[in-house]
C-alpha cells in the first residue's frame, strides 16, 4: 500500500524532460495564449475604434457621410452637447434628420476618397 502511494506523490512531482515542471508549462501555455488573443483579437478591436472616433471628431458642416442605416447625406449642423448631427438628404426638398454622431460611419469627402 506504501509503495503505491509513494509511486504517485513521486509521479506527482515529476518534471517534464526539459527540466520545467508540468505546472510551470500549463502557466506559460496560457499566458502565450493570452498573448496570441491579445495580438489576433483585442489589439486590432481597439486600433478600429481609435480610428473611428478620430473620424467622427474630424466632423465638419458640408461633409458628405454616409450613415449606419445606408442614408447618404450632408452634414448641416453639429450639436456637440447633445451628441447630434444634423444631415440634410434631400438637396431639393430640404429633408433633413438628426442623428446621433456614433451613426455616422464614413466621411465621403472627395478629397478623403483620392486618398484612399
Amino acid at each position: 500500500m506504501h509503495y503505491i502511494l509513494l509511486q504517485a506523490t513521486a509521479d506527482s512531482t515529476a518534471t517534464m524532460p526539459g527540466g520545467i515542471s508540468p505546472v510551470l508549462s500549463q502557466v506559460l501555455f496560457f499566458g502565450a495564449l493570452f498573448a496570441i488573443m491579445y495580438f489576433l483579437m483585442i489589439r486590432p478591436q481597439q486600433k478600429r475604434q481609435k480610428e473611428t472616433q478620430r473620424m467622427l471628431d474630424s466632423l465638419q458642416v458640408n461633409d458628405k457621410v454616409l450613415t449606419s442605416s445606408g442614408i447618404y447625406g450632408r452634414v448641416i449642423s453639429i450639436k456637440p452637447d447633445k451628441d447630434i448631427v444634423v444631415v440634410e438628404i434631400d438637396d431639393t426638398n430640404k429633408v433633413r434628420v438628426d442623428f446621433q454622431r456614433s451613426a455616422i460611419v464614413a466621411i465621403l469627402n472627395l478629397n478623403t476618397e483620392n486618398k484612399a
